[in-house]
């Protein structure tokens, strides 16, 4: 069986905000703009992208079960789950796709409570700090991987 051609990109809790929310941290650009870039990176490579963000991490959860179905891999910014949800790190790790660590933010330049990622191990790829654009690296990085271009 041939491997879907489609990535699932997941946005967590406040990442609908992106653009209005301490735009000093996490810029101007919107979730709008973050799931164009992916989408145009991913079809750029003859991918498709389901995207989906809320703030219930029940909601990301189910998403990424139904992904072991639909998608060849995920692209996650699980936003203030990264440093709290053991639930969300188990889901990814389940469904054993290929997962890239999103964070607009260098997390590991903030608050003590945020260097810690849960995601982190069940990641094979991970940016972090590069704004929005970053979106675009962790997709072409993660489609490296699962199209054999990469080890991961």
């Amino acid at each position: 069986m041939t491997a879907p051609r489609r990535i699932l990109l997941v946005n967590g809790p406040n990442l609908n905000l992106l653009g209005v929310r301490e735009p000093a941290i996490y810029g101007h650009e919107t979730l709008a703009d973050v799931e164009r870039l992916v989408t145009d990176a991913a079809a750029s490579r003859g991918f498709e992208v389901t995207a989906v963000q809320s703030n219930h991490e029940g909601v990301l959860i189910d998403a990424i079960h139904e992904a072991r179905l639909t998608a060849a891999a995920i692209v996650i910014n699980p936003g203030g789950l990264t440093h709290t949800s053991v639930v969300l790190r188990d889901a990814l790790s389940g469904v054993a796709l290929p997962v890239a660590e999103v964070h607009v933010s260098d997390v590991y330049a903030r608050e003590a409570f945020r260097h810690h990622s849960y995601v982190h191990d069940v990641a094979v790829v991970h940016v972090i700090g590069e704004g929005v654009a970053g979106y675009v690296r962790a997709t072409n990085l993660l489609l490296d991987v699962v199209t054999g271009r990469a080890e991961g």
